[in-house]
């Protein structure tokens, strides 16, 4: 039988926000414990001003405030942070970007540049490979 609803979890990143100069949207820390594949799914809405572009980071550690994040390697993503990133022409698209590292926590940064107007986005954090099922 093909049960995906019992074998992810699905937590908050980006709750949904409106964001209209150049501030970073840093993601909660997503703790993988019990979980051995991540992927963020990256939900934008209208995005209003003409020369915008937002640039996508993923960071992990062991200590799960972050104090030892660092920049995950290109090798430990599925997808490259450029193709999750987008810009001012992206209205009401979705992008994604998987981590398949081995540090415990992960967050995730979108950084916008140029923007100046009303930019829609959030994003979640979809946990797989459960190693307890069914998940909660």
């Amino acid at each position: 039988m093909r049960d995906l609803y019992n074998n992810l979890a699905i937590r908050r990143a980006i709750s949904p926000v409106s964001v209209a100069d150049n501030t970073a949207q840093v993601s909660q820390i997503i703790d993988r414990q019990g979980f051995d594949s991540l992927v963020f799914g990256i939900a934008i809405g209208s995005v209003a001003d003409a020369d915008a572009t937002f640039t996508v980071l993923v960071e992990d550690g062991n200590d799960s405030g972050l104090s030892d994040a660092a920049a995950v390697a290109g090798s430990e993503l599925n997808g490259t942070e450029a193709a999750a990133g987008f810009q001012f022409d992206s209205d009401n698209q979705t992008r994604k970007i998987g981590y398949n590292g081995i540090k415990r926590y992960v967050r995730l940064t979108i950084t916008p540049a140029n923007n100046a107007s009303a930019a829609l986005l959030s994003a979640v954090a979809i946990l797989g490979h459960a190693s307890l099922q069914p998940t909660a």
